[in-house]
């Protein structure tokens, strides 16, 4: 905002002053009574108002705009004019938050270092705003596989535009750290990033939620729209927002301004939209659950986010990440990981992806001794006095296959968890089983497991070995 709006009844007065900041370089916006001003405030706060006190044939005097415009919009500084002033009145406007009072006729060198001083408070104010609502939320990215990088890359392509992104993937994959990623590294950084819990709006109380209130109570009451202004507004998973809430969002995106219940002044908004989904929002539609015209609006960018199972190489980067935030947070241990326990993590199954990954991490520092590595004993689900007989225990199937048979299944099984758990790398998987490359191929090839969908196997040129 750079702009400054004039509001004066005497045609000759605003066009003066308007004429002097211009020729100072501002932009200028004029207003004649208090229905122009109200609608000049509502199409685009202004920087800075200069305000008559007395304003003929209006239903507001200067007063009443400067309590509506600091209830509203308080970071916007008022100078007040007025050709009867007294030092009654100026007190008056000074308790009211005007940041200053002339009297008319004024100098115009007392005018312009008013003006200038009250755009540079204008500017201080809306730093000191940012500064103090950023999100502290850390948007780090962590992870070095295959997956990750595609997904990485296409989310930097999205940070240099304003375009709706639909992120898509399985629950706790990490929809929402790619959403604040997207913000944190584009141009509205420094505003707000609003997350709204999708189903937990309840559709008889959305308005209130997302739009704001106002009372004779409570006065004014801004929605999670409203303070997202100038940032992003996260819907998270979107497939679970009622129908009736739906409607109503879709006006919105439509049309970004909206009333506020109780009151009658137009907000306009200025935001990003990201919105995220763990199903299948086209089987929604065909089920009557979700509108065809809010996905048209929303799936502009379609992303879609890996679940762990796809990215297993990142796990240790992801433990390794998660242990120093809980130290640093929670004062837990700093403990690194055995190998042992490092392959047993990549081999695990996460059906609560990510989310799943990082409570488990929290629950061995919590209960762990505090010293030394953690050792695959006090990972969930492992029984040590089974494994300290240095048996495998087999399933029913298995035991009754015989011995050729069943080496076929144990080496299949394997050698695809350890291709999984590298990425598809076959260079890396045949490291670590001791095997050469090439027999490593053969072996696969006999095994049937080349082409196998539960692991693409990727070229050694793609992999980077």
């Amino acid at each position: 905002m750079t702009n400054i709006l004039i509001v004066d009844d005497e045609k000759d007065i605003r066009e003066l002053i308007g004429d002097i900041l211009k020729d100072e370089g501002y932009v200028i916006r004029l207003a004649s009574n208090s229905d122009e001003c109200m609608a000049e405030i509502n199409a685009e706060a202004p920087s800075l108002m200069i305000l008559d006190i007395w304003l003929k044939d209006s239903r507001m005097d200067g007063i009443d705009i400067l309590k509506t415009v600091k209830r509203d919009n308080p970071d916007i500084p008022v100078v007040i004019i007025s050709g009867h002033g007294n030092i009654e009145i100026a007190v008056a406007a000074i308790k009211q938050g005007a940041y200053d009072f002339i009297e008319k006729p004024f100098n115009i060198d007392q005018l312009m270092v008013v003006v200038t001083r009250a755009m540079e408070t204008s500017r201080l104010r809306r730093e000191n705003a940012n500064l103090r609502r950023r999100d502290t939320v850390a948007a780090e990215m962590i992870g070095s596989s295959h997956a990750f990088r595609g997904l990485k890359a296409q989310l930097e392509k999205v940070t240099k535009s304003n375009g709706r992104v639909m992120l898509t993937g399985p629950a706790g994959a990490g929809k929402e750290m790619a959403a604040r990623f997207i913000h944190s590294n584009s141009g509205r950084a420094s505003a707000p990033f609003v997350s709204v819990s999708s189903a937990t709006v309840d559709a008889d109380h959305m308005e209130e939620v997302l739009f704001g209130r106002e009372t004779n109570e409570r006065g004014v009451e801004k929605g999670l729209l409203e303070q997202a202004h100038g940032g992003v507004v996260y819907f998270d998973e979107v497939a679970e927002m009622p129908l009736g809430t739906q409607s109503k969002i879709l006006r919105v995106l439509t049309d970004p301004q909206f009333t506020r219940v109780g009151g009658s002044d137009k907000v306009r908004v200025d935001l990003r939209v990201i919105s995220s989904t763990s199903r299948d929002l086209r089987a929604e539609i065909a089920a009557g659950r979700f509108r065809q015209e809010l996905y048209d609006r929303l799936n502009v960018v379609p992303i879609a986010v890996p679940s762990l199972a796809e990215r297993r190489e990142d796990i240790p980067e992801l433990t390794k990440a998660f242990v120093e935030m809980f130290h640093h947070s929670q004062g837990l241990p700093m403990r690194s990981l055995t190998a042992d326990a490092e392959a047993l993590l990549q081999t695990m199954q996460w059906p609560g992806n990510i989310r799943q990954l990082r409570n488990v991490i929290e629950r061995v520092l919590i209960l762990g001794d505090g010293s030394g590595e953690i050792d695959a004993r006090e990972l969930p689900g492992q029984e040590p006095a089974a494994e300290a007989e240095g048996r495998m225990v087999l399933g029913g199937a298995m035991a009754t296959l015989p011995l050729r048979e069943a080496r076929e299944v144990f080496e299949r099984e394997y050698l695809l968890t350890q291709i999984n758990r590298f990425g598809g790398n076959i260079s890396r998987t045949a490291s670590f089983v001791g095997m050469e490359r090439s027999a490593l191929h053969r072996k696969l090839k006999s095994l049937g497991v080349v082409g196998s969908g539960k692991g693409a196997l990727q070229a050694d040129e793609e992999a980077g070995v």
